[in-house]
């Protein structure tokens, strides 16, 4: 197996565990009996445990930029490119809500881990933000959005499905989260006007 395959796989232990247990509670025991591996060779792959939580947000954050890019290279509306991918978040969530857990639960309650810098960790997200500055720039050319302040526009997305998932994971939605994604692109859109 090479090294990024192997990486990938610790991460996916790693963030099952994480999501599990929080930051602190982890150690990188747990996470080599996971995979039976030694410590020892857990180090050739992350120098550290704080190492392996940021290359989480990369890994988790990379996987919902590809599935974007993808809707924002089709050729439909803004409204269908929105309603697309918040199916798209949608099902990423109920399939690995662990990456969705990790996000609220380590990255989100743990800055400190992630605030080396002034970015604190915005950076590490970079591939995905980039994706949804995309989406919005060519709304807002194409005339299906209102040109807004990138962190307000980027905030009526991600904070709506910010929201959803979170009410998801506190098991308080009446239905499936699935029956309200023509809801909540409608939402989304409407915010961006």
């Amino acid at each position: 197996m090479n090294k990024i395959k192997k990486q990938n796989k610790i991460i996916e232990s790693a963030l099952k565990i994480f999501s599990k247990n929080g930051f602190y509670n982890t150690t990188v025991s747990h996470i080599t009996d996971d995979l039976k591996m030694s410590v020892g060779n857990f180090y050739n792959y992350f120098p550290s445990k704080k190492s392996l939580a940021r290359a989480a947000i990369v890994f988790i954050t990379r996987k919902l930029a590809s599935n974007l890019r993808y809707i924002n290279n089709q050729d439909i509306t803004s409204y269908e490119k929105i309603s697309l991918f918040v199916k798209d978040y949608f099902n990423f969530i109920q399939k690995k809500p662990e990456m969705i857990e990790y996000f609220f639960r380590v990255y989100l309650s743990n800055r400190e881990i992630f605030c080396e810098h002034e970015d604190c960790g915005f950076a590490l997200a970079k591939e995905f933000i980039d994706e949804v500055k995309i989406l919005i720039e060519n709304g807002v050319k194409s005339g299906d959005f209102i040109e807004k302040d990138f962190f307000v526009a980027f905030s009526c997305i991600a904070g709506i499905l910010g929201g959803m998932t979170f009410s998801n994971g506190e098991h308080v939605l009446e239905k499936n989260i699935e029956i309200y994604c023509d809801d909540v692109a409608r939402t989304i859109c409407q915010a961006m006007k």
